[in-house]
């Protein structure tokens, strides 16, 4: 393992697999993030059928398994008439999937602001979309900055699940590059890469939990 020649005919394979799986990072944290939090002020919002609405969304995309929710929007979806391309699909499954948790974690850190701090936003004058945006949305936020940011690393770790439908990403470009050279060094390879991205990330979440510990409301 790890001969000169077979890292030497490794690395291009993991550098072109790395770039797709940030790629694929890119585009789902931010849109999931986004419709997290769109799912979250409506679930704390004063229509019942709305929180309804948004609950629902919560459990039914949380109790999906990532794989199986991959799985169905790319396989069971062109039988419906909706045929997506391979990237397109996987970033559609884990917004759906990872948004879920964003919510419900916003969800909470909206909850845990005291209702005072909405009373006096309105006493100054401004309205509901204002006070959400100025006052309570960045307590919120605040509040819940440990889970959110484990689950920006537990989606960005989810990348590595594209290879089930064929995404050239950094673990199934391992794969074919271990077909290439019979033997495991590839795979080693993309291991240590994936531990040299998510490490640093680990560390600094775990500075920012020991000094802010999540309060659940």
């Amino acid at each position: 393992m790890f001969h000169p020649d077979t890292v030497a005919l490794t690395i291009p394979y993991l550098l072109s697999g790395l770039k797709v799986t940030l790629l694929l990072a890119i585009l789902m944290v931010p849109l999931a993030f986004g419709v997290g939090t769109l799912v979250a002020i409506i679930a704390n919002s004063a229509s019942r059928p709305a929180r309804l609405l948004a609950y629902l969304y919560i459990d039914f995309f949380r109790a999906f398994p990532p794989l199986v929710l991959i799985i169905f929007v790319f396989y069971a979806l062109p039988f419906l008439g909706l045929r997506l391309p391979e990237i397109p699909a996987f970033v559609l499954a884990m917004t759906l999937n990872g948004s879920a948790y964003f919510a419900e974690i916003v969800r909470a850190g909206l909850a845990a602001v005291p209702k005072g701090q909405y009373e006096a936003a309105q006493a100054t004058g401004l309205n509901g979309f204002q006070v959400l945006a100025y006052v309570a949305l960045p307590q919120a936020l605040k509040k819940v900055r440990p889970p959110l940011l484990s689950n920006v690393l537990e989606l960005a770790k989810a990348t590595s699940l594209a290879s089930v439908v064929a995404i050239a990403e950094l673990l199934r470009n391992a794969r074919i590059a271990q077909g290439a050279v019979y033997d495991p060094t590839p795979l080693l390879m993309a291991a240590l890469v994936y531990l040299a991205i998510f490490w640093p990330f680990v560390r600094l979440l775990s500075l920012i939990e020991k000094r802010q510990p999540f309060k659940p409301a």
